[in-house]
């Protein structure tokens, strides 16, 4: 969630935010995580978290910046005592895992994950899908990771990016499934969205104009008649388009905006296309998402050397 400035009612917002995580339990349990972001600018974040953690929960403060996450179901690890940080939060990501790559068992492996950025602070960032990783450090020098995921590997890159070139150069390099939702630690009021192959992405705006992204469009009509929140528009995110969103200036103050967007050729292998792409989806839903892909298709020999 992005918040808006304008919003009179801020905990309604977080009470849709909390929604949405309960609802994505549908697209994973093995582990669930947020990220609480200040909204205040880091140069550079050289120093090790503050916080706790053990082997199944982990509470860790970096500069401007709170991870909360653990194994298991999204309703398991939220608690109470993080309603009003999420209230003061200017934006805030969710997410829950199926784990594809990296063991479910290792709390490293859970996301939102916090990537160091070379010579900057890095990024906060979360990612729904399977992707060539093996691929990727073939392809590019990458520094060593902290776990055995695939979204670590691309995040170690998009950390890097600083032109919207250079963002969808790598993205157009990605073999497989991925939505990606991350915040560059340096500009925290802006957001990055992208949707490569498959994996659904569905952004939504409320009637104070706070902006969502979340992995099924249905979820947002479940909270509008859960929560009372208003929804005044919820897009699918096509496939190959990366998004900025941040606060643009209006007469009164900044309000949440796609500042910038650009395209790239997405690329998946051939058993990506199964229907559990749209778990949890209506069948018109899925329809109506299946008519507009765009990827192209690798070959299995393809997807490994590429």
């Amino acid at each position: 969630m992005l918040r808006s400035p304008l919003a009179d009612h801020p905990g309604l917002a977080s009470e849709a935010f909390v929604a949405l995580g309960t609802l994505a339990e549908e697209r994973g349990t093995d582990s669930a995580g947020v990220a609480l972001l200040s909204g205040r600018p880091v140069v550079r974040d050289t120093r090790l978290p503050a916080g706790r953690a053990d082997a199944r929960r982990s509470d860790m403060r970096h500069a401007a910046c709170r991870v909360v996450k653990g194994r298991g179901r999204f309703s398991e690890i939220w608690r109470d005592d993080l309603r009003p940080h999420v209230d003061a939060s200017p934006v805030v990501l969710g997410h829950t895992r199926w784990a594809t790559q990296g063991s479910p068992f290792d709390l490293v492996n859970a996301s939102p994950l916090v990537v160091p950025g070379g010579d900057g602070p890095g990024i906060v960032a979360t990612h729904n899908g399977d992707v060539e990783a093996g691929a990727l450090r073939e392809r590019f020098a990458l520094p060593p990771a902290t776990g055995t995921t695939d979204s670590e590997r691309v995040f170690q890159l998009l950390a890097g990016c600083r032109r919207p070139a250079d963002v969808t150069q790598v993205l157009g390099t990605l073999v497989g499934r991925a939505a990606l939702a991350w915040v560059d630690r340096a500009r925290p009021d802006r957001v990055h969205l992208a949707r490569a192959a498959l994996s659904p992405l569905a952004i939504a705006m409320d009637a104070e104009q706070n902006l969502y992204w979340a992995s099924n469009p249905r979820w947002y009509r479940e909270v509008a008649r859960e929560t009372g929140v208003r929804f005044t528009s919820v897009v699918m995110l096509r496939e190959g388009t990366y998004l900025q969103v941040g606060l643009a200036p209006t007469r009164k103050r900044p309000v949440p905006r796609v500042l910038g967007r650009a395209a790239f050729q997405p690329t998946a292998r051939g058993w990506d296309t199964d229907p559990r792409v749209w778990t949890g989806f209506t069948t018109q839903d899925m329809e109506r998402d299946r008519l507009l892909l765009r990827h192209r298709v690798v070959a299995e020999q393809e997807a490994v050397a590429c």
